[in-house]
């Protein structure tokens, strides 16, 4: 009998001394105001969850494998938390989505993509590309920011299908790499938009189709809007466009629906930043687009992006200018006529109701 109290003892100590019952709980600390100020989505969580966030973002830019919590919290909580962080935090590309959880957590086991001694390497060759691209950036608004960011990652990254590549969720994948998924454009945006000083955020959701997608959200002038660098991408020469930028939920909430799983995303209802309206290359009529083609054939461009306001105005000018050929009587009166004999080369994103056509 004494013997089997004995031992039941030792097993009791045992326990006691691996379930961190008697470990004291790690300081209460949170993120400064000039790193909470560029997150967004940090900024939307309860105190609690922000000291559980503050606690993983300084673990994991430490490289550790174990992080005290300053809570005991339940697992659905530690999985808001963690896939927040994970999804708005491109510079954590070596922790994995995968990971940990339990009914309670008081102690976060991070699952690395790799070795932790492999990783530094890896760190300097992201900050070493971004570095680059920020000190490329123009001057001046957050619009000019947002478009060179846009179009950058389009000029060094290649939308990656068939075999899943380790990085391809990843800022890394995407900005050193060259190759990336939806997720790796979001993540590549997100991060270069934080460090040129934007209020940006990685959006998570499904297509009108129902594949799995990601986008951003980004601050210009007090207004949110939509932007999905992925879309634009064209992945050749010169392919980008600007059908997905700075967009309002009006029109890109047909083909972007946000999953609003962990937190629900910004109302974007502005559409005065949208590339097609700050350029002068919206229309709401035949009569507006004709003018459109008519200045930017004047000025040489063969190139020529439209935006329309809305489905009608989009098969009108289809209709007339495009099956009825009007287009060309428009290109004969206004000069232009290259050397002699013209193409017209049309792309369409229909459900955004936008349109370029390349006169060559």
């Amino acid at each position: 009998m004494t013997i089997v109290i004995i031992g039941c003892l030792i097993l009791g100590v045992c326990f006691i001394k691996n379930s961190d019952i008697f470990t004291p709980y790690p300081e209460t600390v949170f993120l400064n105001i000039s790193d909470s100020s560029a997150k967004p989505v940090y900024e939307l969580l309860t105190t609690e969850e922000q000291a559980v966030y503050s606690a993983l973002f300084n673990g994991i830019s430490a490289k550790n494998e174990s992080i005290p919590l300053p809570y005991d919290i339940t697992g659905d909580t530690y999985s808001k938390i963690y896939c927040i962080l994970e999804k708005q935090e491109g510079s954590f590309f070596y922790i994995d989505s995968t990971y940990y959880t339990a009914q309670k957590i008081r102690n976060a086991k991070i699952v690395m993509r790799e070795d932790v001694g492999e990783i530094d390497d890896k760190i300097n060759q992201l900050e070493s590309v971004v570095n680059n691209i920020i000190s490329g950036a123009p001057d001046g608004d957050d619009y000019g920011k947002a478009l060179y960011i846009h179009d950058k990652i389009a000029e060094i990254c290649t939308y990656n299908i068939g075999d899943e590549y380790r990085y391809s969720a990843t800022a890394y994948g995407c900005l050193v790499d060259g190759q990336a998924n939806c997720e790796g454009y979001a993540k590549a945006f997100n991060y270069l938009a934080g460090r040129l000083g934007m209020k940006c955020i990685l959006v998570t959701g499904k297509t009108n189709n129902g594949e799995n997608h990601a986008w951003n959200q980004v601050l210009i002038d007090d207004d949110w809007y939509n932007i999905d660098v992925t879309w634009d991408d064209m992945d050749y020469a010169d392919g980008v466009r600007r059908v997905y930028f700075l967009c309002s939920d009006d029109v890109f909430g047909c083909t972007h629906i946000a999953d609003n799983l962990y937190f629900t995303p910004f109302v974007c209802n502005s559409d005065s930043n949208n590339y097609y309206v700050r350029n002068g290359f919206f229309a709401r009529d035949n009569s507006e687009a004709d003018t459109i083609i008519r200045r930017e054939l004047d000025t040489g461009n063969h190139v020529i992006e439209l935006k329309f306001a809305d489905n009608q105005a989009y098969d009108n000018f289809k209709s007339e200018y495009i099956t009825g050929q009007k287009v060309f009587d428009l290109i004969l009166d206004s000069g232009y006529v290259g050397d002699g004999q013209i193409s017209l080369t049309l792309r369409e994103t229909e459900e955004e109701f936008c349109m370029t056509m390349d006169f060559s």
